[in-house]
C-alpha cells in the first residue's frame, strides 16, 4: 500500500466509530478540502478563520442530506498540518455513507487505515514514536497506560533520544574529523570523555530496554494465573477481587473445567486474571474426568503465559509445605515470573507456617487480606518506578531499535578499551546513531512508514 504517491490527494474518513449513533464526525485534510467542503454546504468557508465552527446544511442538489456543524482548521495550525475540515453530522449510518459518497464525487478519496496521522507525521507535526502514540492512546484501556501514551505523544520520549542522538553526532563528527588529519596524528575527540559519554548513554537505553517489561504490561494487561488444587479457593479468590459472583464456587472437586479470564483494574493498571482448573492427580478415564484433564492441562499452560502466578494453599489441610514447594519450582523454572503463594481461608485456621517462598494468608471469603495482594501485585508490575515521570518503552519496534543501537555502542566502547582505530569507532557510533533516528523517524523508509501506518484505524 503506497501512501506517498497519492499524498497530495484532499483525503476523507469516518473518524467517529463505525455504526449508528448520536453524531458522527467526519474528516477532511488536503489543500482542497475548504473548497470541496463548501461545494456541498451553505456557506462559503474559502474566507472563514482557523478554528472555526459553522452550522449549517449538507445538499446533494437541491435535496438535503443533513443539518451539521463544520469546524475549519487552516493548514499548518490542524492536527495533519493541512487544510482540514470536521463535519459533526447526526449518527445515522445513511447520513454518514451519503456525506462521505459526496465528498468522494466532488474529488476526495477515502483515506486509508492511519493516513491523517502518517500526513501529521510528514508535515511535522509530529514525530515517528509520537505518531505510534497516537494508536496507543486510542487504544489504551487503563489509567497507566494513557498516562505512558500521553507522555510519549507530549514528546518526552523523543526528546530523550534526540538529546542522546546529539551528544553522539558531536563526538562521531569529532572523531571523523580526525580521519581527515590522519598524517598530522592530531586527536579532537577526548578518548577519556569519549569512553564516559558511550558508557552513560548505554547505561540509558538498556535502562529503556528494560522498561518494556512494564510498558508491555501498562499497554496490554498484565496476565495473572490463579493455581492451585481443587477446593483451595481460587474461584472464590477471583469472585473476591472482581466483587462479583463470576465463577462457580462450589465443594465439588473439579468444578472449574476450563480456565475464566476477567480484567481487573487496580491503581491504573489493568490486569487479566485467569482462573485456572484445579490441578490434581489420578483422574479416571470418565468422561467427566477427561473434560477435567483437558482443564488441567490449559491451565498449566496459563502458568507458562502468565506473568503473576498465585499458587493457592488451602490453611486448614496438612499439605501447605507441598504446595509451598510446588510455588518455588514454578519461581525456579520461571525466573521471569512473579510467583507468590497463598495460603487460604485464614478466617479458618490461623496457624502460621514457616515457609521458603513469599507467601500471604488471607481469607477469600471475608476479603481479610485481599488489599495486601492487590498492593503486591501492583509491586511486582512497577518495581518502585514512577510511571508519571519516568520515560516507558511500550513499543516493540522501539525496544527492538534499542537493542540494535546497545549492541553497536558496546562495540564501540570495547573498540575504545581495546584502542580500535577511529574509523572503526565511528562506524558503530553512527550506526548506533542510526537506529534511535529509526525510532523517531528522523531515519526512514517508505517501506516502515507502510507498516506503521497500516496498522491504525481508517479515521486516524
Amino acid at each position: 500500500m503506497n501512501y506517498f504517491s497519492k499524498n497530495n490527494d484532499t483525503i476523507c474518513a469516518l473518524s467517529t466509530a463505525n455504526g449508528m449513533g448520536a453524531i458522527a464526525v467526519i474528516r477532511v485534510s488536503g489543500e482542497q478540502a475548504l473548497e470541496i467542503v463548501s461545494s456541498i454546504f451553505s456557506k462559503d468557508l474559502s474566507q472563514v478563520a482557523t478554528h472555526t465552527a459553522h452550522f449549517g446544511r449538507i445538499r446533494n442538489g437541491e435535496e438535503i442530506i443533513d443539518e451539521v456543524l463544520l469546524t475549519v482548521l487552516h493548514g499548518g495550525k490542524s492536527f495533519t498540518g493541512e487544510p482540514t475540515v470536521e463535519i459533526a453530522c447526526h449518527g445515522s449510518t445513511y447520513i454518514q455513507q451519503q456525506i462521505l459518497q459526496l465528498l468522494i464525487a466532488k474529488g476526495c478519496r477515502t483515506a486509508q487505515p492511519g493516513e491523517f496521522t502518517m500526513r501529521a507525521f510528514m508535515n511535522g507535526k509530529m514525530d515517528l514514536s509520537q505518531a505510534e502514540a497516537v494508536a496507543d492512546l486510542i487504544s489504551s484501556q487503563s489509567k497507566r497506560a494513557h498516562q505512558v501514551a500521553m507522555n510519549q505523544l507530549r514528546g518526552s520520549f523523543s526528546n530523550e533520544l534526540r538529546d542522546l542522538r546529539e551528544k553522539l553526532i558531536h563526538f562521531a563528527s569529532l572523531v571523523e574529523l580526525e580521519l581527515d588529519f590522519a598524517e598530522e596524528d592530531v586527536e579532537f575527540a577526548d578518548r577519556t570523555e569519549l569512553k564516559a559519554l558511550v558508557k552513560e548513554v548505554l547505561t540509558y537505553i538498556q535502562k529503556l530496554i528494560r522498561s518494556f517489561d512494564l510498558g508491555n504490561a501498562l499497554k496490554n494487561g498484565v496476565p495473572v494465573a490463579i493455581v492451585g488444587a481443587p477446593n483451595t479457593g481460587k474461584s472464590t479468590l477471583l469472585n473476591q477481587l472482581l466483587g462479583e459472583e463470576r465463577a462457580i464456587v462450589s465443594d465439588i472437586a473439579g468444578t472449574t473445567r476450563d480456565v475464566i479470564e476477567e480484567t481487573l483494574n487496580i491503581d491504573g493498571i489493568l490486569f487479566r486474571l485467569i482462573d485456572t482448573a484445579g490441578i490434581r492427580e489420578g483422574l479416571s478415564d470418565s468422561d467427566n474426568d477427561k473434560i477435567e484433564a483437558i482443564g488441567i492441562e490449559r491451565s498449566k499452560q496459563k502458568i507458562q503465559q502468565a506473568q503473576l502466578v498465585l499458587v493457592l494453599a488451602d490453611a486448614t489441610r496438612s499439605d501447605v509445605q507441598e504446595v509451598a514447594h510446588w510455588a518455588s519450582e514454578i519461581q525456579a523454572n520461571n525466573p521471569d515470573k512473579h510467583v507468590l503463594l497463598i495460603i487460604n481461608k485464614s478466617d479458618v485456621n490461623q496457624q502460621k507456617n514457616e515457609l521458603f517462598v513469599p507467601y500471604l494468608y488471607l481469607s477469600a471469603l471475608t476479603g481479610e487480606g485481599v488489599s495486601e495482594l492487590s498492593t503486591w501485585m501492583v509491586e511486582q508490575i512497577t518495581q518502585g518506578v514512577d510511571i508519571q515521570q519516568e520515560v516507558i518503552v511500550t513499543n516493540a519496534r522501539h525496544v527492538e531499535e534499542l537493542q540494535k543501537t546497545s549492541l553497536a555502542l558496546q562495540a564501540a566502547s570495547e573498540g575504545l578499551e581495546n584502542g580500535t582505530t577511529g574509523d572503526f569507532i565511528a562506524m558503530d557510533i553512527r550506526q548506533g546513531m542510526y537506529h534511535l533516528g529509526s525510532i523517531t523517524g528522523d531515519i526512514s523508509t517508505d517501506d516502515l512508514l507502510g507498516n506503521i501506518f497500516s496498522k491504525f484505524c481508517i479515521g486516524k
